[in-house]
C-alpha cells in the first residue's frame, strides 16, 4: 500500500463517524482489491479481500493502549460505529430486565415482523470486559430479522469489576429466566436457544454444559460463533494470527487476566468449557470457526469433542474470515454468506 493511498484512507475515515466505511464497499471490486493491498495467505488460506480492506483501514486508526477497562470499552464502542450499516427493520425492540445471578440485569428483546415461536438468548462478545447491548445491536437486529425469531440480548456483568465466574453465572440465570418466562416473551419454552460470539460464545457453551449438569432447563440449540473455549492451553493458531486480524495475542492475554485474575479458576469448565470431562447429552450445536482467528484451533478441537461425545453438530468453518466477522455484516461477499448460513440454520432449527 502506497503512502498516498494510506493518506487518502486516513483522511476519509474517523473512528467516531458512524458507518464511515460503508461508502468504500460501493466502490468497484477491482478498486477495493487495490486499496486492500497484496493478498494475505497464511496456513493455506487466503484472507477475504473485502475484510482485508477493513483491516487495512482499522490499522490506520489511532491506537489506544488497553491501560484500563473504561478506555478499552470506549474504543470498542467507537470501532463498532464504523460499519454497522443500516439497522435491520425490527417490528419491536423492548428494553427490559432479566434475572441474573445476584439481582437484575439489563436486556433487550428484538421481535421481527412475522416472528415464529423461537427465541435466541444472546450474549455479546468483548472478552468479558468490553461490549454491551449497543455494540451488538446491529447484529441482534440482523439475526432477528433474517432468521425470523426473537432475540433476547443480555447485558451480563463485566470484568474486572465482576470477575469469573460472575459472567457465567449471570448467563445461566438469564437463560433459565427466559425459559421460565417464555410465554410472557411470546415464545415456546421448547424453542429457546442460547448463543453468543467470542466471549459470549464461551458463556453460551457454559450455559449448555451447566444446564445439563445442574438439571436445569436446557437450550434447544447452542450457537457458538468463534468462541473462546480454553483459557489455559495455547494452540498453533494463536501464533499464526497473533496480530493484525482484529483479535490479537495481546488482547487475549489482557482479557483473560481481567476475567480470571485467579488463575486457579482457568482450568474449570465454568470458564474453559473445552476442558469439561463429560460432553455427553448436550443440545444440538451450531459452531462457527474462522480461518484467520487465533481461537480457530480450540474451536476445531471442540467440534471434534462434541462429535465424539455423540452430540449433533453443524460446523460452519469460514477459511477466509477473521475473528469477529459476525459484527462486520455489511462487508460484502464471504461475511454476508456466513451471516446467511447462520440465519438459515436458526430459521430451520427454531421454527
Amino acid at each position: 500500500m502506497s503512502p498516498r493511498l494510506d493518506a487518502v484512507l486516513r483522511d476519509t475515515i474517523t473512528a467516531a463517524q458512524a458507518n464511515a466505511l460503508v461508502p468504500l464497499y460501493k466502490l468497484p471490486a477491482a478498486v477495493r482489491r487495490r486499496l486492500a493491498g497484496a493478498p494475505i495467505q497464511i496456513d493455506g488460506n487466503t484472507l477475504d479481500p473485502d475484510v482485508q480492506l477493513l483491516l487495512r483501514i482499522e490499522n490506520l486508526l489511532p491506537r489506544t493502549t488497553k491501560t484500563d477497562a473504561a478506555t478499552a470499552r470506549a474504543r470498542f464502542r467507537n470501532l463498532c460505529k464504523l460499519i454497522p450499516g443500516t439497522p435491520a427493520e425490527v417490528q419491536r425492540v423492548t428494553d427490559l430486565t432479566v434475572r441474573g445471578a445476584a439481582g437484575q440485569l439489563g436486556a433487550r428483546l428484538y421481535v421481527p415482523a412475522g416472528a415464529g415461536r423461537g427465541l435466541l438468548v444472546f450474549f455479546h462478545g468483548g472478552g468479558w470486559v468490553v461490549g454491551d447491548l449497543d455494540t451488538h445491536d446491529a447484529l441482534c437486529r440482523a439475526i432477528a430479522v433474517d432468521a425470523g425469531l426473537r432475540v433476547l440480548s443480555v447485558d451480563y456483568r463485566l470484568a474486572p469489576e465482576a470477575p469469573a465466574p460472575t459472567g457465567a453465572e449471570d448467563a445461566i440465570a438469564a437463560f433459565t429466566w427466559a425459559v421460565d418466562h417464555a410465554e410472557d416473551l411470546g415464545v415456546d419454552p421448547a424453542l429457546v436457544a442460547v448463543g453468543g460470539d467470542s466471549a459470549g460464545g464461551n458463556l453460551a457453551a457454559v450455559v449448555a454444559q451447566q444446564t445439563v449438569r445442574r438439571d436445569l432447563p436446557q437450550p434447544a440449540l447452542q450457537v457458538l460463533l468463534y468462541p473462546s473455549l480454553d483459557l489455559v492451553a495455547r494452540r498453533p493458531s494463536r501464533d499464526l494470527f497473533s496480530d493484525g486480524f482484529i483479535l490479537t495475542e495481546e488482547d487475549i492475554i489482557w482479557y483473560r487476566d481481567h476475567y480470571t485474575p485467579d488463575s486457579t479458576l482457568r482450568p474449570d469448565p465454568i470458564v474453559s468449557p473445552l476442558r469439561a470431562e463429560d460432553l455427553t447429552g448436550l443440545p444440538p450445536t451450531y459452531l462457527s470457526t474462522a480461518g484467520f482467528d487465533p481461537l480457530r484451533d480450540e474451536g476445531l478441537e471442540y467440534a471434534e469433542a462434541l462429535t465424539a461425545a455423540g452430540n449433533p453438530l453443524t460446523h460452519a468453518h469460514h477459511p477466509s474470515l477473521p475473528h469477529g466477522h459476525a459484527n462486520l455484516r455489511t462487508v460484502p461477499g464471504k461475511v454476508q454468506e456466513a451471516h446467511a448460513h447462520l440465519a438459515d440454520h436458526l430459521r430451520a432449527a427454531l421454527h
